[in-house]
């Protein structure tokens, strides 16, 4: 099921839902009448939805500024390995092999691996720290015997360490999400917001269901994007491999 279809359903269910609800309540107290509701009612509603939409936004927000964040990291990340790579074409053998073969692995392991992992929530393992690690070792025990080798060497040690720190930035992010304290808030928050407007009076019965399905309709789509975003490798946001396929093909030519 497409984004967009999962999308309509789960805001639309939520506005049938709603709506049906308002107005079998409205029928059941239809001579009550709540009129004298609406100032109290409208004070607390202005503090408890604005606090929870305040509260939805800022998480979207940092949720939006994290999507963002971890697709460049990716590409950091790559780029620093394809680095590593090509200043170790200068290495003697078999060190400069050794370094090609590691990189080429490590492009692999990350995009045919961990990604599916990343999507699915799961630990990707402890394959990528060992390649890393090997690659390490590798370009710390070379031998040099010019100047130009040795620059190249610290050089490629240099941008492991890059390599390094993207990668713990993107498992970071795949595995960060929204705490269960924020989605209980965030919850409850919207279920209150929702419940007081049960408490107003006055509009036509019918109008008065469409007005509260509108609002919970809001708040169901801000609940959607919170969930689609919280994976910044899964959901709506889903960032792919592409910067390690590309970061395999630069490999590939330079050997």
């Amino acid at each position: 099921m497409s984004l967009f279809v999962s999308g309509v359903l789960w805001v639309g269910g939520i506005m049938i839902v709603t709506g049906a609800l308002a107005v079998v309540l409205r029928k059941a107290r239809q001579r009550e009448g709540r009129e004298a509701n609406n100032e109290v009612a409208g004070q607390v509603f202005t503090i408890v939805g604005g606090v929870n939409v305040v509260i939805a936004a800022f998480v979207l927000i940092s949720l939006f500024d994290g999507m963002d964040t971890a697709s460049e990291t990716t590409y950091n990340e790559a780029n620093a390995l394809v680095a590593v790579s090509w200043s170790g074409n200068t290495l003697a053998e078999p060190t400069r092999s050794k370094v090609e073969e590691l990189t080429k692995e490590y492009a692999t392991e990350v995009a045919e691996r961990e990604w599916p992992a990343m999507r699915e929530g799961r630990d990707v393992g402890a394959q990528g720290w060992t390649l890393l690690s090997e690659l390490q070792r590798t370009l710390e025990q070379a031998k040099t015997t010019t100047q130009r080798q040795e620059e190249s060497r610290v050089q490629a040690a240099g941008q492991v360490w890059n390599v390094y720190q993207a990668r713990q930035e993107r498992l970071n992010s795949s595995g960060s999400g929204v705490s269960a304290v924020v989605w209980f808030a965030i919850m409850i928050g919207s279920l209150m917001s929702v419940a007081l407007m049960f408490m107003f009076g006055g509009p036509g019965l019918y109008s008065y269901a469409f007005i509260v399905s509108m609002l919970a309709g809001a708040i169901g789509l801000l609940l959607f994007a919170i969930y689609q975003l919280q994976n910044p490798f899964s959901g709506g946001a889903d960032i792919g491999p592409e910067a390690f396929l590309s970061a395999l093909s630069r490999l590939g030519d330079s050997g």
